[in-house]
């Protein structure tokens, strides 16, 4: 999931805001009196805005049952600051550098898509800041040694290596040959050449290959018929829901039986209230890297009640966006509690570094491990990933997938051709 080249593209922009705004420090974001002032850098304008609508309510949902629960840290109370990444990495940059340097935030959460364009200005200029959100945008940033303030709330996937998991996992489904689509970008494709390599080494066969269509695309006649032609009976894609949900409709109308259709993303409250898309996605699986709130456990049961007690939730579903914005909230929140409720922001990064102990509240079944980037090939902490199957109107926990876990596959370098 890299994306050194936007990175490089916006490094003469980043020079210019910088000469223009002035030093990247956040003085006066360590004084301790008064509420903790919380950055959160999402799509709050443009192509993805819809997509990122609950990131707010998360992070807020999250601090609010905090505050409720009577917390270590509530009494010093917090103020959530909002920064538009106007669906663009330019965006993202100017959101980063006016949360830094104009409204002093003690730290940042980015729930973006684009926060790469904001990657370097973030682990230099912004090194004395706290960075921590979902690594789901394919910046270096996160995996780039030198950046010690970036703390991955969710993902940090290394694409450039390949893990057991999802191997073993159509193993126990009864899995024999794997095929992959994937879109004609970095993170998509090596996401997709990764569980091909995955499902080799669990000894399944590889099939239909496909890791350059267009982004977006929903014309796959010809890849359904080449995944038919191939005897492949499991399919990893991971693309977006709508291109996945047109693989899944075109290989049951071309009557051919998959052991297995998973998809990298797509659970959460807003596809249930979708009745066109209930009917298209059903039996699809989902990965998520936390625990789905259908495994029920203690966790995801407190997870539920307050998305619906905060986070305006009816269902206690998480969208994709809420969910990474209450982890990020919760790594906060975890970082205060181990380095102190009044830590400088040296503290309270250096006390993450050394922790080892944080599962976003029991919602990881392992816990991350921030001294080692990019430490996952696959999912979440332990390369561990769960899997929920639509059925009817619900999510239903696959047993073979709650969670899937594994291990990183030694001497193997994820390439795409």
């Amino acid at each position: 999931m890299r994306r050194a080249g936007a990175i490089a593209t916006w490094t003469s922009a980043a020079a210019l805001l910088l000469a223009a705004c002035g030093s990247g420090g956040s003085a006066g974001a360590d004084n301790t009196d008064g509420p903790v002032r919380i950055g959160v850098l999402t799509a709050l304008s443009g192509a993805a805005a819809a997509h990122y609508a609950d990131t707010e309510s998360g992070v807020k949902a999250r601090l609010a049952a905090y505050e409720a629960a009577g917390g270590k840290c509530a009494s010093r109370g917090f103020d959530v600051i909002m920064g538009d990444d106007q669906s663009t990495p330019q965006g993202a940059l100017t959101a980063a550098q006016r949360l830094v340097q104009q409204k002093h935030v003690y730290a940042v959460l980015p729930v973006s898509t684009y926060f790469y364009g904001a990657g370097q200005y973030a682990g230099t200029r912004a090194g004395g800041t706290p960075f921590l959100g979902g690594a789901f945008d394919g910046g270096e940033q996160w995996f780039d040694p030198k950046y010690d303030n970036l703390f991955p709330a969710m993902s940090g996937t290394d694409y450039d290596r390949a893990a057991t998991t999802l191997g073993v996992y159509w193993k126990k489904l009864g899995g024999t040959k794997v095929a992959v689509v994937a879109y004609n970008t970095p993170s998509s494709a090596k996401a997709a050449e990764g569980a091909a390599l995955s499902a080799e080494h669990a000894g399944l066969g590889r099939g239909y290959v496909n890791e350059r269509i267009p982004f977006g695309s929903s014309d796959v006649g010809a890849i359904v018929l080449g995944i038919k032609k191939s005897g492949a009976d499991v399919l990893y894609a991971p693309v977006i829901p709508e291109t996945g949900f047109a693989l899944a409709t075109g290989l049951r109308r071309a009557g051919v039986e998959m052991k297995s259709i998973l998809l990298a993303t797509g659970y959460g409250a807003d596809l249930l209230k979708s009745p066109p898309t209930l009917k298209v996605a059903q039996g699809v699986g989902f990965m998520t890297s936390y625990a789905p709130v259908e495994t029920d456990t203690a966790a995801t049961r407190a997870w539920s009640a307050a998305l619906k007690k905060y986070g305006g939730s009816a269902s206690g579903i998480p969208s994709f966006s809420q969910a990474v914005g209450w982890i990020s909230a919760d790594l906060l929140l975890h970082g205060l509690e181990k380095a102190g409720c009044t830590a400088s922001q040296e503290e309270l990064m250096s006390a993450l570094r050394a922790d080892r102990t944080w599962t976003a509240g029991g919602l990881f079944p392992k816990p991350a491990d921030f001294a080692d980037k990019g430490s996952y090939s696959v999912g979440g902490p332990g390369d561990c990933t769960f899997v929920s199957l639509l059925e009817g109107e619900k999510f239903v926990p696959d047993p073979a997938g709650a969670p899937a876990c594994g291990e990183r596959i030694p001497g193997v370098k994820v390439a795409v051709e």
